[in-house]
């Protein structure tokens, strides 16, 4: 009798094993399951760059014969035209500006019709000092509307500045310099036709960003 019951203990002792055995293992395949698996790669929507606002000739209607940036070269002066802009003399935009920089309300009332704001970047990739100073006053670039050369006034809190990037007035580069800068005038008229002209020790350079009609 003792040893049916020694007996039976025996075989209840090892099917508790197994079951516990086999619960140990289902619990362990679960866990490995979850640290194995490969999280889920969450993909991000790939955003739109805005584009860049270069000029606002669209409003009078005028065809480019190229777009902005522009670039012409002349006598080891690279200029580039980054930006060109007509503002309402007396828009909020001109007026900030003027006012930032002090240029004179004169140059600016009637019958001056647009102020025109431009971003350019100037290089030399010359041997030679380039410059727009008291040393050498002659303008080596010039924005021309119309066939008439825009003359840039000068920025009274700025003018006495050597190579401002806020409002460029007086300026020296040296052989290998960049500059990048903003350049403010003012025009009487609706534009029709606008280029760039670059001209450094007889070699001069002038490329068309509106042609006249009909050319």
């Amino acid at each position: 009798m003792k040893k049916r019951v020694v007996e039976a203990t025996l075989v209840a002792a090892m099917l508790f094993s197994v079951v516990l055995g086999q619960g140990l293992v289902a619990k362990a395949e679960t866990i490995t399951s979850v640290v194995t698996a490969k999280p889920t790669a969450t993909v991000k929507p790939t955003a739109t760059p805005t584009p860049i606002m270069r000029d606002n000739l669209f409003k009078f209607g005028l065809k480019k014969e190229v777009d902005l940036p522009v670039t012409i070269s002349a006598g080891g002066l690279t200029y580039t035209l980054e930006k060109l802009m007509f503002y309402d003399v007396k828009s909020k935009e001109a007026q900030s500006l003027m006012k930032l920089y002090d240029y004179s309300d004169n140059i600016y009332k009637s019958p001056t019709k647009y102020m025109v704001w431009t971003k350019l970047t100037v290089e030399n990739k010359g041997s030679k000092v380039i410059q727009l100073s008291a040393k050498d006053s002659s303008a080596k670039w010039v924005l021309k509307v119309d066939g008439f050369n825009l003359i840039a006034p000068a920025p009274g809190n700025k003018m006495l500045e050597l190579n401002n990037k806020e409002a460029l007035y007086n300026w020296v580069l040296k052989p290998g310099e960049k500059l990048s800068s903003y350049q403010m005038y003012g025009y009487i008229k609706d534009p029709s036709v606008i280029s760039i002209y670059v001209n450094l020790g007889g070699d001069f350079e002038e490329k068309y960003i509106v042609k006249r009609p009909g050319e």
